[in-house]
């Protein structure tokens, strides 16, 4: 029930929202925002393992790992692998950069991107969140029966290989 209040309609939520059963779309039983809600709380809750700490973010987190793993790499690459807009990755950099944390080294034979790689800093700090990282993806797979995780994987799979096409078919990058 709708109030006036100040001149602006205010919503009464005493009263109990009811769903409309037969909606042709119930946003909690579509795939795509299911996908989006556990991608969002995985990521919160991995967080807690560098946000305060480190004071970084998910992309920096992305960028870090990504260059703890492969050692050196363009943005651009760095982009591609993390499926992160190039101006995020940007940002990510620059945080990174300022802390201390990845170096830049000129690109001589394309002067207009960079290779990019951790400081002994940064290798530290990846090198003490990995074993934790693991460890959380391990807690969070043993939510699902150990008879369904092959299943799961290869769900996640089919999913991700079939939203590439349908990405790009929107004009979306695939990075």
């Amino acid at each position: 029930m709708a109030t006036q209040t100040k001149g602006r309609a205010s919503t009464d939520t005493s009263e109990p929202r009811r769903s409309n059963r037969d909606a042709p779309l119930r946003l909690e039983d579509f795939l795509p925002y299911q996908l989006n809600v556990a991608a969002s709380l995985v990521s919160q809750a991995l967080s807690r393992l560098y946000a305060e700490r480190y004071g970084i973010g998910v992309p920096e987190w992305r960028v870090l790992v990504t260059l703890g793993e492969f050692e050196t790499m363009t943005g651009k690459a760095v982009g591609e692998h993390t499926h992160m807009h190039k101006t995020k990755v940007s940002r990510a950099v620059a945080l990174l950069e300022k802390n201390k944390l990845l170096t830049r080294r000129v690109n001589r034979s394309d002067l207009r991107e960079s290779f990019l790689s951790l400081t002994p800093e940064g290798r530290a700090i990846y090198d003490e969140l990995a074993p934790g990282a693991v460890a959380f993806a391990r807690e969070l797979i043993e939510a699902i029966d150990p008879a369904d995780r092959d299943a799961f994987a290869r769900a996640l799979q089919q999913l991700i290989r079939r939203s590439k096409p349908l990405a790009a078919e929107a004009g979306i990058p695939d990075s």
